[in-house]
């Protein structure tokens, strides 16, 4: 009722919407609400939005009950309800029919045209006269007007209707709420309104209004929201701000380039946040560009209460805007200045002027603001800016650009040249002309001057700097000055340099200053440096060029032999035995002797052009190489220093000369490196690439780096040895052939592989044949055990392979007397094959157990028969490992004999002996005799 109690006419018919998507949270009062709208005469009308329940399952009873209560009597006239709030334009019509005159009378024929059209609600000046709006004009829609020296123009109803149609005439349109202009590109004026209210997201239209009372419209800007009252509300607040349509001519050219729109009840984030939409001209429209909005999204801002485009602020020959949030702060308020920039408006606002911080009370500061005068006379424009019961003038600052500048005497660095002693050491010294030019970017204050604070460092990040201030020996100094517009001042400082083995890098001079009145006075350009950063290089000793140009060339060899040299070399065979044994291996094969433990690369580094400056030279090896050492040969003075990198323990930087590695030099030096114990590959890497801080063509890099890749094969150093428990075996008839009758006597033979090498060997077989019986099928061995002994190994990696026969039981006759001598090559065998891993100082023993079988060496015809048993070395497919010897291989010979049996008949025994006792008798007589 309250709302009622100003401004209406006695008898006048009081209207009041509830639109509501829940229950009210002070549902005590409301009987006592209602009771008070019943005695005022009060018409209520109620909408009652369901979206939130629909979407949630919950029952709406309760909520219906409540706004039905809030409703006038009858309820079907006088309730509505929606299931979402998209469907809240679908009871416009509805609403319309029923509250058919917002402000006219109880009579439903009556409606008015421009009785009630409060002529002047807003007003603009143009060239013929002033545009006039007239919210209450045609039962609200509204409409503009125009006032000229010879009468007003007032166009006609039917103008309106290509944009606000008849339809939705009760919507009360409030078109004229605000008023404005615009100039095209030919020149051409084109007049502005809003119509606030149109839609219940608002319209402004763009027009050209004639003498004859007809209006063109060409064009029609809408609003996005329900609610925003784009471009105003109709509320206390907006009344306050003014006008919230305004258009800009930023750079000057007489042709308006951003039309603005404010929306000060846009809702965002829970909140009358506030936006100001911007439209920049494109082929004679306006087109959208974005929007202006405020930081402070936690607050009711109603921020574009209030547009003023006032002239150029920050004095960049740009007009800038100011936009008004009356609401901010909890209703003190605050501006926001955005400046012009070529054709458009920046977005993020450059100052934000809260009423907080100028001074105490002031409430909706911001909600009206002029720009157009120079208060104080200083050629400044100023800022009047209106609140609650206060006006706040604030005055512009005058704008100021500073120049730095930093040049020095002489203007290189000289180190061998020495021509001054600093705390009783040589040094170079050296003068610094700091400079500085105050330019005021208003023309107003071509006469004015401003106070500087400025501080030179030498900006060396190290523990021990290359160059000092001499007035305070330190690295840095402050001191203040007064700049005159326009004039240069310069500040001589002077400095030194002592020696140092660091010449790349040049000297680097900061200087950082800001105004000496930061609160008050002139104020730094936005955005201009005050920082500046010159670097004083090193002469560099490459007459007059900026950059030396070197052209380094690198290049390297190891003396790993390959398969033909080691041939030669190693195992001192002709040139045509070794072409055929470096035949069995790819040209990249590289091999390694068994006595070698480290390798050596010959490398020689030369500049064949110019000063090279912090000349590196990096090393990069595989993983089964350590390096050893780097030794510069030819008693050279050059030095190389290497380090290790931290991170990869498998590279090494070094540096050449440091500083610089002269032009015309060379250095050769020999690197070393030893083999991995830890680590095995079948390959081997060198990298080594020489660069430098100075600029090297790229047509001379391709020199600068040495590969080394080699593919290796490593001579196996085994000692293979063989021990046997039987080598030879008589067989005799009258105890050996009776002592035994199927198994003969045993035998253990031991064949023993050490690894005497610094390589662990793999991909090695052993490979044992042992002669069991002979082709016919007569066994001769018979093996009982085969071990192998090994730390970690026993019985691994065995294979056994014999052939197909089945060796008699009983001997069949056999004539051996033309073959005494059994091996695999005729005989039947059992082949073993053991695979060999042995680490340095391993070894391994192979045992081999069995018995000799009588049966069959009784029969078989022979005098003597050797069987021999064979181990050879064998390398597998892919073997990394050589071996020195040609044939590898350790044999066991058992030699078994058999003498002829005796065949004497027994008479001639018994003759021969007496024969012997008579001639015995006759011997004994004779000498009895004598």
């Amino acid at each position: 009722s309250e709302a009622f109690q100003k401004g209406g006419r006695k008898g006048a018919k009081r209207v009041m919407i509830v639109i509501t998507d829940g229950e009210s949270h002070d549902s005590p009062d409301l009987e006592k609400v209602i009771e008070d709208s019943e005695k005022d005469n009060v018409t209520r009308y109620a909408v009652a939005v369901l979206g939130y329940y629909n979407r949630r399952g919950i029952n709406p009873e309760a909520f219906l009950n409540e706004i039905k209560f809030i409703a006038s009597d009858p309820d079907d006239k006088h309730f509505f309800n929606v299931t979402d709030e998209a469907a809240l334009k679908d009871i416009v019509d509805a609403l319309g029919e029923r509250i058919f005159s917002l402000e006219g009378t109880n009579k439903n024929e009556i409606s008015f045209g421009l009785e009630m059209s409060q002529t002047g609600f807003s007003s603009h000046v143009v060239e013929d006269g002033i545009l006039l709006g007239a919210v209450g004009a045609y039962d609200w829609n509204g409409a503009v007007l125009k006032e000229t020296s010879s009468g007003k123009v007032i166009p006609l109803r039917e103008s309106y209707l290509q944009e606000f149609p008849e339809e939705l005439k009760n919507h009360g349109a409030y078109l004229g709420y605000t008023v404005s202009s615009v100039t095209s590109p030919t020149r051409e004026r084109i007049y502005v309104a809003g119509a606030p209210r149109f839609n219940h997201t608002g319209k402004v239209i763009l027009f050209s209004m004639h003498s004859n009372r007809n209006l063109s419209i060409h064009q029609a800007l809408k609003g996005e929201q329900a609610g925003a009252f784009f471009p105003s509300p109709p509320s206390v607040s907006s009344r306050l701000a003014g006008s919230e349509i305004n258009s800009l001519d930023v750079n000057g050219d007489g042709v308006t380039d951003v039309l603005l729109v404010g929306a000060p009840m846009f809702f965002s984030e829970g909140r009358e946040r506030g936006k100001v939409y911007v439209y920049t001209l494109r082929e004679n429209r306006f087109v959208p560009s974005g929007a202006l909005v405020d930081l402070q999204s936690y607050q009711n801002s109603r921020f574009g209460s209030c547009i003023a485009a006032v002239p150029d602020l920050n004095q960049d020959s740009y007009n800038d805007l100011v936009v008004g949030a009356p609401l901010e702060d909890e209703h003190q308020g605050a501006i926001y200045i955005f400046l012009g920039f070529k054709e458009t408006i920046l977005k993020k606002y450059k100052q934000r002027i809260a009423a907080a911080d100028l001074a105490p009370g002031l409430r909706y500061f911001g909600c009206s603001i002029h720009g157009q005068l120079d208060l104080n006379e200083d050629g400044l424009v100023d800022l009047a800016v209106g609140s609650l019961g206060n006006a706040v003038l604030l005055w512009s600052r005058s704008v100021v650009q500073i120049n730095a500048s930093l040049r020095f005497e002489p203007s290189k660095i000289n180190i061998f040249t020495k021509d001054c002693k600093r705390n009783g050491k040589d040094a170079t010294c050296m003068s610094a002309f700091v400079c500085f030019t105050a330019v005021f970017l208003s023309p107003h204050f071509r006469a004015a001057s401003v106070g500087l604070q400025y501080e030179v460092s030498i900006d060396e990040r190290r523990y021990t700097p290359r160059a000092h201030l001499d007035q305070s020996a330190e690295r840095h100094t402050q001191r203040g000055l007064v700049l005159l517009a326009g004039q240069e001042h310069c500040d001589r400082l002077h400095f030194h340099v002592l020696d140092t083995a660091d010449y790349v890098k040049p000297v680097t001079f900061s200087i950082d200053y800001e105004l000496e009145h930061l609160e008050d006075g002139p104020m730094l350009d936005d955005g201009w440096p005050t920082s500046l950063k010159v670097s004083v290089p090193f002469w560099n000793g490459c007459n007059e060029d900026e950059h030396c140009v070197p052209d380094l060339v690198l290049d390297a060899r190891s003396d790993v032999p390959t398969a033909m040299e080691y041939c030669r070399r190693a195992l001192r065979r002709a040139p045509s035995d070794c072409s055929a044994f470096s035949l069995a291996f790819d040209t990249s094969i590289f091999i390694m002797e068994s006595s070698r433990r480290r390798v050596a690369v010959e490398a020689v580094l030369e500049n064949r052009g110019e000063n090279a400056y912090s000349t590196v030279l990096n090393i990069s090896f595989s993983r089964n190489l350590q390096f050893a050492s780097l030794i510069p040969k030819d008693d050279t003075d050059i030095n190389i220093d290497c380090m290790t990198e931290e991170k990869n323990p498998n590279k090494k930087v070094c540096n050449v000369s440091y500083p610089f590695f002269r032009a015309r030099a060379k250095v050769a030096f020999r690197l070393d490196f030893e083999f991995s114990k830890s680590i095995f590959l079948q390959s081997m890497e060198i990298y080594l690439i020489a660069s430098s801080d100075s600029e090297e063509k790229e047509s001379t890099k391709e020199d600068n780096f040495a590969h080394l890749n080699y593919h290796l094969k490593y001579e196996a150093d085994l000692l293979f040895t063989r021990a046997s428990s039987l080598d030879y075996y008589e067989l005799r008839w009258n105890s050996s052939l009776e002592r035994y009758n199927s198994m003969g006597p045993p035998f253990h033979c031991t064949f023993k592989l050490q690894n005497l090498g610094f390589f662990p060997v793999e991909g090695v077989t052993i490979k044992l044949t042992i002669p069991v019986a002979t082709r016919a099928g007569n066994r001769l061995l018979l093996l009982t055990e085969f071990l192998v002994d090994q730390v970690g190994r026993r019985g691994e990696g065995l294979g056994a392979l014999g052939n197909s026969t089945d060796y008699r039981w009983a001997p069949a006759e056999e004539d051996l007397t033309r073959t005494p001598h059994l091996n695999h090559s005729n005989s039947d065998v059992v082949a073993i094959d053991c695979h060999v891993k042995l680490a340095p100082n391993e070894e391994m023993n192979l045992h081999l157990r069995g018995n000799l079988w009588m049966k069959s060496l009784k029969a078989l015809k022979f005098k003597s028969l050797k069987l021999t048993t064979t181990a050879a070395l064998q390398r597998r497919f892919g073997s990394p490992f050589i071996f020195r010897e040609e044939d590898p291989s350790r044999q066991i010979t058992f030699e078994i004999s058999k003498p002829e049996e005796s065949q004497i008949p027994i008479w001639i025994i018994l003759g021969s002996t007496l024969g012997g006792l008579l001639l015995l008798a006759l011997l004994v007589l004779v000498l009895w005799k004598v």
